[in-house]
């Protein structure tokens, strides 16, 4: 069964459509730059409702975070996983899962092989791998733009974590991404939104229907 997690929530409306789609995993970002940029305390109101009927883990998503900014958002949201979506390295992944007790899960920017392969050094000190497409060279954002790579290149590829694949995902592509590349859990942003950091309920309950036939 494929898994999958709806990024950068930010509505009652998106987080319901969410649970209701059976997602395993709901993403929060926490950096300024994005347009689905949240605060920890919104982030924790939304997802109280979801944490009473339980079964679904909550993702912070934040970028080179500093000691401060992990320890608001742990407080405040008491995620289940932190995503590094940034230049960290296997040192600092853990300091961060220590400081939180969060586990973690390390977004590494795709374009060849090589980017593929420089994530095995992270997989002592971390939950989850997730394989994102690099994104342009004027974009701000590290991620969820609707950027894509070659998903071929994971296929066939062991890995000691459970991995995401991410990067222009949705409706319409998800179920020849997961052939292609053989992921067991999937990550969507863009590709359920009508509009920069506008989530679409009915986009994904569309995508996990499309993943749920996988």
């Amino acid at each position: 069964m494929t898994l999958a997690k709806i990024c950068g929530l930010s509505t009652p409306e998106a987080v319901r459509a969410a649970v209701d789609g059976r997602a395993a995993h709901l993403g929060f970002v926490f950096f300024p730059k994005s347009p689905r940029n949240v605060a920890p305390e919104v982030a924790a109101r939304l997802v109280e409702p979801v944490r009473q009927r339980g079964g679904v883990k909550v993702v912070a998503v934040m970028v080179d975070p500093s000691d401060a900014e992990v320890d608001a958002v742990a407080r405040a949201l008491r995620p289940d996983l932190i995503q590094l979506h940034g230049a960290e390295k296997p040192p600092r992944a853990r300091e961060i899962a220590a400081r939180s007790g969060a586990g973690i899960v390390k977004a590494l920017s795709v374009s060849d092989s090589s980017d593929v392969e420089a994530a095995r050094a992270y997989q002592p000190v971390v939950e989850h791998l997730m394989f994102d497409a690099r994104p342009p060279k004027d974009s701000d954002l590290p991620g969820g733009v609707g950027a894509r790579f070659d998903w071929t290149i994971l296929s066939g590829r062991r890995f000691d974590r459970p991995w995401f694949l991410a990067g222009g995902l949705d409706p319409w592509n998800v179920a020849e991404a997961v052939k292609a590349s053989g992921a067991p859990m999937v990550d969507v942003s863009s590709g359920v939104e009508r509009g920069p950091g506008l989530k679409d309920p009915l986009l994904i309950k569309a995508f996990l229907e499309a993943v749920g036939r996988i």
